[in-house]
């Protein structure tokens, strides 16, 4: 999969899908897609990524409280 760094434009090709879905991980391993040669791999936040056109990561990939809201008001009303 290949996301865009925000502050630089470039490619990012993710080498960890499970840390990029998982979000109690803040970052990613990946490595710049510039060039025919493979670039090292390198640590990246997922605060910086975006999709290629540019929309913002899903929340329930950064944010482990995605569902707080909802789960306080289903249990409100349940009771």
């Amino acid at each position: 999969m290949l996301l865009k760094h925000q502050a630089t434009g470039k490619l990012v090709e993710v080498l960890g899908a499970r840390d990029l879905f998982n979000p109690m991980h803040e970052s990613i391993v990946g490595r710049f897609s510039v060039g025919e040669e493979l670039q090292d791999p390198e640590g990246f936040a997922k605060k910086d990524l975006v999709f290629c056109s540019d929309e913002p990561l899903p929340r329930c990939w950064t944010d482990v409280h995605y569902r707080d809201e909802e789960s306080h008001h289903y249990y409100r009303h349940a009771s």
